[in-house]
């Protein structure tokens, strides 16, 4: 997003500058972009960053093909992204797995299956939105599934036998617990070739400097304190809705109306954290530079004159 900044009415040095940007990135409608749309804007952002004249665009169509091209294409590379793995996919996949974790969690089997979708649905992300110039392994995509899977398994299960006899209400923060164990296990997993090689980090220019394993652990913890921040408040507050909600008669129908409730409550939250976890722990952020380790500030300092205040990484989503 480095390379947009000159092109944003948001100023993306300010939360509320990147809330401004991640709601419109974040767009579910931007899943329906047709091919058309997203070649044509993928070659708009290309002949910008190109500094090619665009003259036959207003301002206003060129910040436009900006988000569509940044909700579905990778920041490193300009891959298009699978749609599950895109930023504008967010909240409709997001609402289903979330519903689905909130509704069928009480049994075993249920905890399996749930586990099974919502970690199909969190290793496509994180390998999807990973920092492209850092390798992964299929088998590394493979270990954090089953690990992040079985953890979170376990965690879901511990929860549901240490609250056996607890108010049902308490019960229903069973899947909030899993969430955060899945995530514990999966993201640092998937990514723990960066944690071991370090991470690309960059001048402000885009101009690549090094690696640097402590930009890849800063980067790792905020992405974990992001999906904390995106799940956490949907999975905490919709359990307290629905135990007020299931004592309606309507309610009382059918498992058919609760999970389309859950659901459709879900996406309601999630309208507001997706944007919102994004624009608190942006995908490109930055370190001081005598943040970095001593070794690499010397690497730096003799291979470029100028004086590097910043470096800036991508951290992945």
């Amino acid at each position: 997003m480095v390379e947009h900044v000159g092109v944003l009415p948001w100023d993306q040095s300010t939360f509320i500058g990147r809330l401004n940007y991640y709601a419109r990135v974040t767009d579910p409608r931007l899943v329906f972009s047709t091919n058309n749309t997203l070649n044509k804007a993928k070659n708009t952002v290309t002949t910008y960053q190109e500094g090619r004249p665009l003259a036959h665009l207003t301002k206003e169509e060129i910040v436009r093909a900006h988000v569509i091209y940044d909700s579905t294409f990778h920041p490193d590379n300009g891959a298009e992204m699978n749609i599950p793995g895109r930023m504008c996919a967010q909240v409709p996949c997001g609402m289903l797995v979330t519903g689905g974790l909130l509704t069928f969690y009480k049994t075993l089997p249920q905890l399996i299956a749930m586990q099974f979708a919502a970690q199909t649905f969190g290793a496509n992300i994180n390998y999807t939105n990973r920092n492209a110039r850092s390798q992964i392994k299929k088998w590394q995509v493979a270990t954090a599934f089953v690990g992040a899977a079985s953890g979170a398994t376990f965690a879901s299960v511990l929860l549901n036998s240490l609250l056996a006899t607890a108010p049902s209400l308490l019960k229903r923060f069973v899947p909030f617990g899993g969430m955060i164990a899945a995530n514990s296990v999966n993201i640092p997993t998937m990514r723990q070739r960066e944690l071991i090689d370090g991470i690309v980090v960059t001048d402000k220019d885009g101009n690549v400097l090094g690696k640097s394993r402590i930009a890849a652990a800063k980067g790792i913890s905020q992405v974990l304190l992001s999906r904390i921040c995106l799940y956490g408040p949907v999975m905490l507050v919709v359990p307290i809705l629905m135990e007020v909600l299931e004592k309606r008669p309507f309610f009382k129908r059918g498992q058919f109306f609760l999970v389309c409730t859950q659901v459709l409550l879900s996406g309601t939250f999630m309208m507001i954290t997706v944007p919102v976890a994004c624009s608190l722990f942006p995908q490109q952020c930055s370190l001081r530079f005598n943040q970095l380790e001593s070794l690499l500030q010397q690497e730096i300092r003799k291979k470029y004159n100028q004086q590097i205040y910043r470096v800036y990484f991508n951290k992945g989503l």
